[in-house]
This record gives structure tokens, sequence and C-alpha cells, in this order.
């Protein structure tokens, strides 16, 4: 009888942690574009383009990020930097919380520049302040990558080239770069669709050969052809050499009627077994670069050889198993 007892008591523990991992898509209807999730201390915090300032939404679980709460943490006055702010993204360094985005002028896109803000020890609870502008040049979409324990920042760029590609440079502190390298240029067709674009670099590592890539987005955000790319680093290689790097793809195209599935970054389940996409997608039959964009996220499977296997983005509506550690409701 006491076996019995504890048996439906298990039983009953497990389905209920079952049914709190369960979610659906989209998590963020509109303004959902270019997304970014980090777990950290019980919390996934998300961060999307809400193009006047830069946001944070939290929650317990991944469906809660539906209804989570929401802060503003930057609004910036300064005319250089005070509009088009794209793609935020959050970064613990070395104890301290940064967000990267870019922003430039009103007038145009020309003045688009990769922008920092220092925090303090907790992404949530303490402070902001606009500490750098990370290049003198045009730049979106910037990144932090540690590769090998060394800190680069990859972001898309028109150095050396007239055609929108992607560039690494170290870090040499969390608010300024090394010399710019060109690493990839949108030359294969599956990357001119619309017009040639490579843009939204994000760093990926597989856990089991312990290989490196970078996923980046390709073509014009403004086609249903918008889809992921993947950057390979050889074994060992110096991230600084452009010729380190093998191009594939496209590796996530549209599917199940989520058009231009890009624009994505990747987060770490909370027991820390499993790592998630997250990306952006549009029902607009033409393709959307604006706010008619929302939030999935899908898990990220594993081929026999390390290398990443991102499937097809999951039908809205589905009912699927969310990420694994998840807190009960």
């Amino acid at each position: 009888m006491l076996f019995s007892g504890l048996f439906a008591a298990s039983l009953a523990a497990l389905t209920q942690l079952a049914a709190a991992a369960n979610y659906s898509n989209p998590l963020r209807e509109t303004n959902g574009s270019d997304p970014q999730i980090v777990w950290y201390d019980g919390y996934y915090y998300l961060m999307t383009t809400t193009w006047t300032d830069v946001q944070l939404t939290r929650a317990t679980t991944i469906e809660g990020l539906k209804t989570g709460e929401g802060k503003t943490v930057w609004v910036d006055e300064d005319p250089s930097r005070c509009c088009s702010v794209w793609a935020p993204e959050l970064h613990e360094l070395d104890g301290t919380w940064y967000i990267y985005y870019s922003a430039g002028t009103a007038e145009n896109l020309d003045g688009q520049r990769p922008q920092v803000l220092e925090g303090g020890a907790h992404p949530w609870d303490d402070d902001y302040a606009w500490v750098a502008t990370l290049t003198s040049t045009w730049g979106i979409d910037g990144s932090v990558a540690t590769i090998n324990d060394q800190r680069y920042f990859t972001w898309s760029c028109f150095d050396g080239t007239d055609i929108q590609s992607l560039c690494i440079a170290s870090m040499t502190s969390p608010t300024s770069l090394g010399s710019t390298v060109l690493i990839s240029e949108p030359t294969e067709d599956w990357e001119t669709v619309g017009a040639p674009v490579n843009e939204g670099p994000y760093l990926l590592q597989s856990p089991s050969s312990g290989t490196y890539y970078i996923v980046f987005s390709a073509s014009y955000c403004w086609t249903t052809s918008y889809q992921l790319g993947l950057l390979t680093l050889a074994d060992g290689a110096d991230p600084l050499v452009r010729d380190s790097w093998t191009k594939s793809g496209p590796v996530f195209s549209s599917a199940n009627g989520n058009l231009g599935t890009a624009h994505n970054a990747f987060f770490t389940s909370p027991d820390g077994t499993e790592i998630w996409n997250v990306y952006h997608a549009t029902a607009n039959a033409n393709g959307a670069c604006d706010g008619n964009r929302y939030t999935s996220v899908d898990r990220v499977s594993w081929k026999e050889d390390g290398s990443p296997d991102f499937g097809v983005a999951s039908p809205l509506g589905e009912v699927l198993v969310g990420p694994a550690g998840e807190p009960a409701a």
C-alpha cells in the first residue's frame, strides 16, 4: 500500500510537471521581431525589437512569456541614437549585464550603429545606462560570441564590401572592439532573394563535438525567403580569419505557415540539457520586415556528427512540450 501510494504521488507530480512544461507558438504576436531569450536565476528574459525603446519581459515558463512581467529599461533622447531601435540582446560579461542593440537617427537608416547599455549584477533589478557606440561605420544586429574563452563581437556590416555582410572583431572590453574582419558575404542564391543580405549572427556550440557555429539570417527580410544559414568554424582555427569559416544553408526556412523564419537566437533549458531556437516569422504572404512578425521557439536537435538539426518551424497553436527543467506552475 505504501508503494502504491508513493507511485500515485510520483505519477501525479510528473503529470503536473509535464502539464506545466507545455507551450504553444507564438509567444509574442506583434513586435516579436529579432527575439532573444536568456534563462537566468529562475526566469526567462525575452527581448524583441520594439522600434522606439529597449524592453525586457520575464516569466518562469516559456508559455508564461505570453503574459509575462514587462518593463522598459531604456529610452534614448540623443538624436544620434534615438530611433530605429533594433535587435536588443542581453549578455552577462564578468558579472555585469549588458544590452547590445542597434539604433540611429530619425532621418534615415544610414546612421545605424551598434550601441551598448551597461547594467549591474542582475538583469532585472538594476538600472541600465548607455555607455558606448561600438563602431564608427554602419552596423546592426550585434551579438557577443565567446569562442575558446575569447570574446568576440559579430554583426551585420558593410566594411570592405558594398553588400550587407557579416563582420567579427575581438572585444578588448565589453564596450570596445579590435580590428574588423569580414567573414561572410551573401553570394549564394538562397542569400540573395530580394536583395543580397547577411545579418542577425548568433553563436551556437555543439554540446557533443564542441564545434562552433554562427547562425545568421540571409536574403531580404521583406520576402518569404528570409531564412537561416550556417557558418562552421574549423576545429582549432582562428575566428578572425575568413577562411576559418565554411558556409552552408539554408538550414531553417519557411514552413507550416510560418514565413520568413529567421533572425534567431539560442537559449539553454533550465536544467541545461537542451538548446532551443527562438526566431521570428510572419503570416504575411509577401513576407514582413515590420511589427507584423511574431516570436516562436523550437528545440534544436543534433545529428550523429554533432552538427545542429533545426527541423522545421512548428505550426502555430500546436501544443508542444517546453524546455526541460521548467518549474511547476
